[in-house]
């Protein structure tokens, strides 16, 4: 308990705490040594991570009561059938891998507090394969996960409003709760125009495009 107190930066009385609040899962025991281990640590800095953005340790310990439940990973998540998305466990580590640097206590709260991520036992469950992939792809690019968790939220609040508009124009001219038309004409939809208003951003803050050749 020492060392994992020392790796974590918080003090022994601390850790302790927590164990005893069920924050922590209890160590591996040999005899009368107790061995913490990643997980441990990863758990302690994400309650670090959580308590910053203004979480208390009764919310906290109700979200880890709820991850350790045994209950299904969608129903975690708080995904409902029907869904396209596929949730991809991982390690601790192999979450460290897709995000080299920049799996801090700050970016996994942000990441638990937009439900990308749950705890499930021993692994990490992330809510879509896709938002991974392509999360993975821009922080190899350069850009800073933080943003691209930012960038997530932002996106996530015009997708809902997207959301409530397809589904209210469909149910109000059909009889089924989900018309199966529904998904890939919405997709197509804003799939178009996401190309257009791009094409439209890069045209205006391109002031000097390249000169065609005419031919004479």
């Amino acid at each position: 308990m020492e060392e994992l107190a020392r790796e974590a930066g918080i003090p022994v009385r601390t850790v302790r705490f927590y164990r005893e609040r069920g924050l922590i899962s209890p160590p591996r025991r040999e005899g009368r040594i107790a061995w913490y281990d990643d997980h441990h640590l990863a758990r302690l800095r994400t309650i670090a991570g959580l308590l910053e953005r203004g979480h208390t340790l009764t919310g906290i310990a109700d979200l880890a009561r709820t991850f350790e439940s045994g209950r299904d990973v969608a129903e975690v998540l708080g995904l409902g059938e029907p869904t396209e998305e596929t949730p991809v466990r991982l390690t601790p580590e192999q979450l460290a891998d897709y995000f080299e640097g920049e799996v801090t206590p700050e970016n996994l709260a942000a990441a638990l507090d937009l439900g990308y991520l749950a705890a499930d036992g021993d692994e990490i469950v992330h809510i879509s394969r896709r938002l991974l992939e392509v999360s993975a792809e821009l922080v190899r690019e350069g850009i800073p996960l933080a943003t691209v968790l930012s960038a997530g939220r932002q996106v996530r609040e015009h997708a809902d409003a997207l959301a409530e508009l397809f589904v209210g124009i469909l149910r109000a001219h059909g009889d089924e709760a989900e018309p199966p038309q529904l998904r890939p004409l919405a997709r197509a939809v804003v799939d178009a125009e996401l190309s257009m208003a791009l094409d439209r951003r890069l045209r205006r803050e391109d002031p000097d495009p390249p000169s065609r050749e005419r031919a004479s």
